[in-house]
């Protein structure tokens, strides 16, 4: 099924004539509306020495596991593949569990003594700034 010409694609990105399969985010998640364990839209993203496992996965999953040669974050991945963040999370969530990605995650605030990371908010302030 198709969208009609000149009209948005999945998620939103324009089809431009190019023909691109419309693939339900369920279908990639196997169902799954959570991933195994809470991602940060911060938490960074990167790909580990076993990536080379990558080729027998879901073309989102290579496709990830690509990007995230340069250390990327969860809401970038969600960007550039282009898919929806919830869809997002469960697939790094699972190249994680298979060895594939590496994540890093935020410090938590009460780990911090309830105080957010001073850098953190220096970096948001700046990038408010440039807008």
């Amino acid at each position: 099924m198709n969208p009609p010409h000149g009209s948005t694609g999945s998620y939103g990105n324009s089809t431009g004539g190019a023909k691109q399969p419309l693939v339900r985010p369920y279908a990639m998640t196997g169902g799954r509306t959570r991933p195994r364990y809470q991602l940060a839209i911060e938490a960074l993203v990167s790909t580990t020495a076993h990536a080379d496992r990558a080729g027998s996965l879901l073309p989102e999953h290579q496709r990830i596991v690509q990007l995230c040669r340069e250390v990327k974050s969860v809401a970038e991945v969600s960007a550039l593949v282009p898919i929806p963040l919830g869809v997002a999370r469960i697939l790094v969530a699972d190249l994680a569990e298979a060895g594939l990605v590496a994540i890093h995650q935020p410090t938590a605030a009460s780990e911090n003594g309830g105080t957010p990371d001073v850098t953190l908010l220096e970096r948001v302030l700046s990038g408010l700034r440039k807008l």
